[in-house]
């Protein structure tokens, strides 16, 4: 544990921001695995879709993380949903 005030306060407030970043993480990977469940289940639902992207625009926003990851996850996200939907075309 550091000895100067300022650096202990600096530890605390890491501590507090990093578990806030895990609980965002988390909720984020929550998401996307309902989303790519239902995809695989060919159920695409577009308002899952939105939130899911909607979240992890806000974590990219926050800076918890990067925005070429966010731009990653959803560019994979929504690869998945094209090719379900372009799967339905076909069938119908």
């Amino acid at each position: 544990m550091p000895n100067i005030k300022s650096v202990k306060k600096d530890v605390v407030r890491s501590r507090q921001r990093h578990l806030r970043n895990q609980s965002y993480k988390s909720r984020m990977k929550t998401m996307v695995k309902k989303a790519r469940a239902a995809i695989m289940e060919h159920q695409v639902d577009e308002s899952l879709i939105r939130a899911t992207e909607s979240t992890i625009d806000k974590l990219a926003q926050k800076g918890i993380i990067h925005r070429n990851a966010a731009a990653r996850r959803k560019a994979r996200l929504m690869k998945l949903v094209n090719k379900e939907r372009q799967a339905q075309a076909t069938q119908a």
